[in-house]
């Protein structure tokens, strides 16, 4: 008997086909059967009329920070309402696991160090994970049996380096006999399931303390001694961050990049891809490192994101626009001085001029302030700004936009919150992109779901997508788009019988509405552990998602069953080999 039949849906398989009708049964946590319309004899103890709906594999995110949200949120919410069914974690070298057992204070630092460089709540951190685990293998059993969507895990270079080295770590270099008992320790974490090998060199990430995270003092050799590493394990990955990942690679850290990748025999992914058509020779001098791989042996894969993503900004929180040369000296200080700094016009005229300079890089398109959209607002001088664009303001009140940004920002504590308009939103840059996604080493993904929790919401980028290639700019077709976030990012990383509606494969489903899937609007709700803040986003025209064939989410709303799974490497992982 089958546990559910969906019928007279137009299956969109994920392998890129055309649609086709068909009714289609789940089975035991598998798809059971695919068949014309009415031609189905077994007999189901449900199922559901699914004329007019489109039903397609379950959405795969190649780049989320879900690690600890998943103990006080199985659902991964909100990427499991917008049909994401399973998601990569561990990026970025940032880890929950392993923890050293005679240093307890380590928990503490990595919980402080993720608030910092990942902006989550350390409340919800504290409150929300039980912390018990000192392996990574026990990070994952502490996972199993009580998460609703499928997960997948990096192990961390800062979790390896801070476990061996101490607080050593930051600053230091491993001995010979400190780097064989790192690759040990990473071995360990690949036989327990881990996917690969995460690490960041980025300039923009430090730990709690403010001092660059451990990872960014390893010196090449020993990224190529992890990487080799890797190699040696089925099912496995390496997902790498460098300063030139936020603008354009410079030749070390692509030869760095081309080498870790080619030395693993594995494939390397990297977050994220910007387009952007006043910038046209970044997109050129990104991919070059993916050329270069596939000369020497090895693939570079870049993630970048199809919608541009809700973000919004404080100058009275960290957020990007702490990243930028020059403003976290600034943005860092005590309130009012924070406030009397700004208020200076030679402090202003220096930050702007920082922000509008090469070494800015990504961090330039925030330098726009008069594209700003005042948000919530808390002082009575601020009555009747929410929703009002800085230009306005400013030319009413006679005043530059930036210096108008920051008297609404001070008469408000520096609590305002502030929506940053994208000034990438125009033909020329939606026409690179489209052009972009064609090239056969870039990825879509990089919602960094699970992370900056109340600053941006990357997770329904699965929907939006979806919506506009139906009814907006029509940049793709529908199967099409859905190749790209099902079986792609599932080829890369060899996820056996997943990303496809294909008998026999893992029951991982989504039933939609074409006619409105889409994303409702970013809203900050107060839902974490310690009520701390984050953004969320309905989900709409999502009729249902399955996980290994129970239904998890019915029109917008989570059912109470848990039936993901922890995928560990070579079990649920083949290898993607480069050579």
């Amino acid at each position: 008997m089958l546990d559910h039949l969906i019928e007279g849906a137009a299956v969109v398989d994920g392998t890129g086909a055309p649609a086709f009708v068909a009714d289609v049964g789940i089975r035991g946590g598998r798809i059971a059967v695919v068949a014309e319309p009415g031609t189905v004899t077994e007999e189901a103890r449900s199922q559901e009329d699914a004329t007019g709906l489109v039903l397609a594999p379950g959405f795969v995110d190649p780049h989320t920070h879900y690690d600890a949200q998943l103990f006080w949120d199985p659902y991964a919410t909100p990427s499991l309402n917008h049909g994401v069914t399973t998601v990569a974690g561990g990026n970025c070298g940032f880890t929950l696991a392993p923890l050293h057992p005679a240093r307890p204070e380590d928990a503490d630092y990595t919980r402080r160090m993720m608030s910092k460089v990942e902006g989550m709540s350390l409340v919800a951190l504290e409150q929300g994970a039980p912390w018990t685990w000192h392996s990574f293998g026990e990070y994952l059993d502490a996972l199993e049996g009580r998460i609703a969507v499928n997960a997948g895990f990096m192990v961390g270079h800062c979790a390896l380096r801070r476990y061996v080295m101490g607080p050593d770590a930051i600053g230091g270099q491993p001995s010979p006999d400190q780097l064989r008992a790192m690759l040990d320790l990473f071995h360990d974490a690949m036989d327990a399931g881990a996917w690969g090998f995460s690490t960041t060199q980025s300039s923009t990430h430090s730990d709690g303390d403010g001092k660059p995270v451990a990872s960014r003092h390893a010196l090449p050799a020993e990224l190529i001694a992890l990487s080799q590493a890797v190699g040696e394990h089925e099912g496995t990955q390496i997902e790498a961050i460098v300063a030139g990942c936020l603008d354009q690679f410079n030749d070390a850290e692509i030869d760095l990049l081309v080498e870790m990748s080619t030395v693993a025999g594995r494939p390397l992914n990297w977050n994220v891809l910007t387009v952007d058509a006043a910038v046209p020779e970044r997109v050129p001098r990104q991919l070059t490192a993916s050329e270069r791989a596939r000369k020497a042996g090895g693939q570079i894969v870049a993630l970048t994101m199809p919608i541009l993503t809700p973000m919004n900004m404080s100058l009275g929180t960290f957020c990007a626009l702490n990243l930028i040369p020059g403003w976290g000296e600034v943005l860092g200080l005590p309130v009012d001085e924070r406030i009397a700094r700004l208020r200076d016009p030679d402090v202003r005229a220096e930050m702007l001029r920082r922000a509008d300079s090469k070494e800015a890089g990504v961090f330039r398109r925030l330098a726009d302030f008069g594209r700003y959209v005042i948000g919530d607002t808390y002082a009575e001088s601020n009555a009747g700004l929410t929703g009002r664009v800085v230009r306005d303001i400013a030319a009413e009140r006679g005043q530059q936009p930036f210096a108008c940004l920051v008297e609404i920002c001070a008469a408000d504590r520096l609590r305002t919150v502030l929506w940053p308009m994208p000034t990438d939103n125009d033909p020329a840059s939606w026409a690179l992109r489209a052009e972009t996604w064609q090239h056969e080493d870039v990825m879509l993904g990089g919602s960094d779901a699970g992370a900056h929790l109340d600053r941006m919401c990357g997770a329904p980028y699965t929907t939006r997508f979806l919506g506009d290639c139906l009814r907006g700019r029509k940049l793709v077709g529908l199967e099409a788009a859905v190749k790209m976030l099902t079986d792609d990012p599932a080829q890369l990383f060899g996820l056996r019988e997943r990303g496809r509606v294909r008998e026999g494969w893992h029951a991982d489903l989504v039933l939609f509405d074409p006619e409105t899937i889409d994303a409702g609007k970013a809203t900050l709700v107060h839902d974490l552990p310690g009520e701390s803040p984050r953004l969320d986003s309905r989900a709409i025209g999502v009729r249902a998602v399955w996980v290994n064939g129970v239904e998890a989410i019915r029109d917008d709303v989570v059912s109470g069953a848990v039936p993901g799974k922890v995928l560990r490497s070579g079990r649920d992982t083949r290898t993607v080999s480069t050579r």
